[in-house]
């Protein structure tokens, strides 16, 4: 895979340029660059399919960078970062891949087996345009679109076409206002956590459900709810009265 190193700190791209020379041999660096301009240079000169690139830099920073790319590139992108929470959070609800300062090398091997396995798809401006409303989203707390890692690419969707989510073992199921399911390798918690501000509630250990898309609730130990396709989930009695104060929140 030819790859640019995108990061102000010569340290800290020898470093990286080092690590991938020993641990990933199917990665070629093929140049660098120290900031958004002699980046957007280096990849029209070098062309490259993966841009490991650090967030922070002066003069903008790498989101300014994927801002710049056109709508359709096809860049493959791993951050590499120390960064602030929010956009951590940006970057896992768009499905792009980071490593975080100082760089593991088990941690680094993975994004590049992530990489290599999901290069030459399509989707990968998608992910850009999806990280970026996600960025701005991060700051208000409500993300705008949902990235989720199929096994031939990436379905994007926004928040409020899922109705309800389902653990399946370590996958998580999305079942959508559209009828579809869509069966994901992550695990129903990492889900919980990114969908929380985005008016989801988790109802029982294996269920988390849109509260737009619930229409009654019914009274029990822990009762259940019917969603407005019909469906009916139990709630479990420890789950209870937090779903309770979230349906009456204005």
């Amino acid at each position: 895979m030819r790859t640019l190193l995108i990061d102000d700190e010569l340290p800290a791209r020898e470093a990286l340029r080092h690590y991938l020379g020993k641990y990933c041999p199917e990665v070629t660096v093929v140049g660098e660059a120290e900031s958004v301009d002699s980046a957007l240079a280096a990849i029209r000169t070098y062309q490259p399919e993966l841009l490991f690139l650090d967030i922070e830099m002066p003069f903008g920073n790498g989101f300014d960078l994927l801002e710049r790319l056109p709508r359709d590139h096809h860049l493959e992108v791993v951050f590499v970062t120390a960064y602030e929470q929010y956009a951590l959070r940006a970057l896992r609800l768009s499905a792009a891949h980071y490593l975080l300062k100082p760089v593991d090398i088990d941690d680094l091997i993975d994004a590049v087996a992530k990489v290599k396995s999901r290069l030459g798809l399509r989707e990968q401006g998608q992910v850009t345009q999806a990280l970026l409303e996600n960025l701005q989203a991060a700051k208000e707390e409500a993300p705008k679109r949902l990235a989720l890692p199929l096994i031939d690419g990436l379905e994007i969707i926004r928040p409020e076409e899922v109705v309800y989510l389902e653990a399946a073992d370590n996958f998580t199921s999305f079942h959508l206002t559209d009828g579809r399911k869509l069966l994901i390798c992550r695990k129903l918690k990492f889900y919980d956590a990114l969908l929380e501000t985005a008016g989801f509630c988790r109802i029982h250990r294996s269920t988390v459900v849109n509260l737009a898309c619930v229409r009654r609730y019914h009274r029990g130990k822990g009762g259940a709810v019917t969603l407005e396709d019909g469906t009916e989930l139990a709630v479990a009695a420890s789950r209870k009265q937090l779903l309770l104060e979230a349906l009456a929140a204005p």
